[in-house]
């Protein structure tokens, strides 16, 4: 395909989803009469029974993960209050009875797509001229809940693409027990979500600088039991203080695992329904370099703009963006500071482009238009497909566009390097756009990236068909930056 002069190449590798690909997670009835009377029927089996039945369970289900007894043991915790007695239990009823509230998802099984791509922060032992990569996928399965997942790669001296076989595992990292809060900055997002109040000011007196989420849930029952009179009216307080605590987190994954094998699974209450689109990019400051992704949190109602942060993509901070401005979707952080300030793209109203400035990078409050939609195949909405790439001639960025039939295609826009509100070229034409093998899929009529990759004088993008599954297609750098600049 040609766009003027430039020349898309597409690769004829398409990664698609894989219903083999499961986890396992809490099985979880609402009813805990339901919860009761499951225990109740374990606890009546003999313990020649248990066994028998433990065993079929290990020879149908060990083989497919790691670790899978460890997560009954934990499931077992959870449900041993509604034991009647206190009667000591076997290892084996205590695991039989986890097995019982544990269930396996496929994480992939409806959709596989909307790729990022990085530099893999292992680069060691490569041939001359190529480099390792991590892309980040949003993996989609039953009820529509997404995750993310991650596969890595090379790419050689010619620019051709080896993506590394995936494990036949996947299992859900540990979220991190002692993971610390910074009272001011949890404070100072209280104040702007409403919560800030009485209640708060004693819960928060009583909690050193930095604190634990089992601290806080301590500090917030004390509070409780000292102030029953008003038990009421601040219980309500009490759940959006504990809503926040857990939308900032800390997971862990397996260091031995290898990367097909680590995911962030929905965990805090504002993404119980989904982890969508992360744009990750690697992130420089001074000599420090880390790994940032801003994502969309779900709740099944609202979306709620996240960011996550990783040097070793192992273990993983989970944090609110925060302020006026964090609002909508498609947020893209560029992967250095400007003029000492950070800087992110933005599209608040759905429609436009926007450029932020913060000195706090979890605090958005001013931004500034830099584009609208202006071509026919853009009319609709106009974002980003991921984070700025930084060249000699400014920041390329890769935009999506929505024409008729909302149809998704992807062009691009040049800024200028030092005040990105500036834009020095745009495509009129769309760079890339559904071809006849594209146009069917989960979602019809739609390419889409959340971050591409610079190898020599190539630029490659990952892009997902149609919401379903996900692909690359290759640019020559020079001859679309010649078609950008002024």
């Amino acid at each position: 395909m040609k766009t003027g002069d430039i020349e898309v190449k597409r690769s004829d590798i398409i990664l698609k989803p894989d219903i083999r690909r499961v986890l396992f997670r809490p099985f979880e009835p609402e009813d805990s009469g339901r919860v009761l009377k499951i225990v109740a029927r374990v606890m009546e089996l003999s313990e020649p029974d248990v066994e028998i039945l433990l065993n079929q369970i290990r020879a149908e289900f060990r083989g497919r993960h790691h670790s899978l007894e460890r997560f009954f043991l934990r499931r077992f915790e959870a449900v041993r209050h509604h034991l009647l007695t206190d009667r000591e239990l076997s290892d084996s009823r205590k695991l039989l009875i986890g097995a019982y509230f544990t269930q396996e998802y496929a994480l992939e099984s409806a959709a596989l797509f909307n790729p990022a791509m990085v530099r893999h922060p292992n680069q060691a032992g490569l041939p001359k001229g190529a480099q390792r990569f991590i892309m980040s996928l949003r993996a989609t399965g039953e009820g529509h809940v997404s995750s993310l997942c991650f596969r890595s790669g090379i790419v050689d001296e010619r620019g051709t693409i080896t993506l590394d076989r995936p494990t036949g595992y996947v299992t859900v990292p540990d979220v991190v027990s002692n993971s610390a809060y910074d009272k001011s900055l949890f404070h100072r997002k209280l104040i702007e979500l409403g919560l800030a109040n009485g209640f708060v000011d004693l819960v928060l007196g009583a909690l050193d600088d930095l604190f634990t989420l089992s601290q806080l849930e301590e500090s917030i029952r004390f509070v409780l039991r000292q102030h029953r009179a008003r038990r009421h009216e601040w219980e309500p307080v009490a759940r959006g203080v504990l809503s926040l605590a857990k939308a900032n987190y800390e997971i862990e994954c397996d260091p031995q695992s290898d990367i097909s094998e680590r995911i962030i699974f929905p965990y805090s209450p504002t993404e119980i329904s989904g982890i969508e689109d992360a744009r990750f990019v690697e992130f420089v400051d001074g000599g420090d370099t880390r790994y940032y992704a801003t994502y969309t949190a779900f709740d099944g109602n609202v979306t709620f703009p996240q960011l996550v942060e990783t040097t070793d993509f192992i273990r993983f901070r989970i944090n609110t963006l925060n302020g006026p401005e964090v609002r909508n979707k498609g947020m893209a952080l560029f992967p250095r500071k400007i003029k000492g300030q950070y800087a992110m793209l933005s599209r608040q109203d759905g429609e436009n482009l926007y450029l932020m400035y913060s000195d706090m990078l979890h605090f958005w409050y001013t931004k500034e238009l830099i584009a609208k939609p202006t071509f026919p195949w853009e009319f609709v909405q106009i974002g980003n497909c991921g984070s700025p790439i930084e060249t000699d001639a400014g920041w390329l960025l890769l935009t999506h566009g929505v024409g008729p039939m909302r149809k998704y295609s992807i062009g691009a826009m040049l800024l200028d390097r030092d005040d990105p509100r500036r834009v020095l070229g745009r495509l009129q034409q769309p760079l890339l756009t559904p071809n006849e093998d594209e146009r069917a899929g989960y979602v019809p009529n739609v390419v889409y990236s959340c971050g591409s990759f610079v190898h020599g004088k190539q630029l490659i993008i990952p892009y997902a068909i149609s919401d379903y599954a996900t692909t690359f297609a290759m640019v020559e750098l020079q001859p679309l930056l010649e078609r950008l600049c002024p």
